[in-house]
């Protein structure tokens, strides 16, 4: 059975499928969001519910935009 499963993901893959949840801010707001962040003039939690998100949420986004920065500059 699981070597079922694993053709069928394989296959998923094949045609641009991928799984799990789709992440709850897109490029766009990410952005927008470390705008918010580096003006000093937001808190965190502010930012969080500006989006509808929580404070992990939108610390895990900022450290990755920062590690994004790191590797190509």
């Amino acid at each position: 059975m699981s070597g079922r499963t694993m053709d069928g993901l394989e296959a998923a893959r094949a045609r641009g499928r991928t799984g799990g949840q789709k992440p709850k801010l897109g490029p766009r707001q990410v952005k927008l969001a470390r705008e918010m962040y580096d003006s000093g003039d937001y808190t965190v939690q502010q930012i969080a519910d500006k989006f509808g998100v929580t404070r992990p949420t939108i610390y895990r986004h900022l450290s990755k935009v920062a590690s994004e920065l790191a590797e190509t500059g």
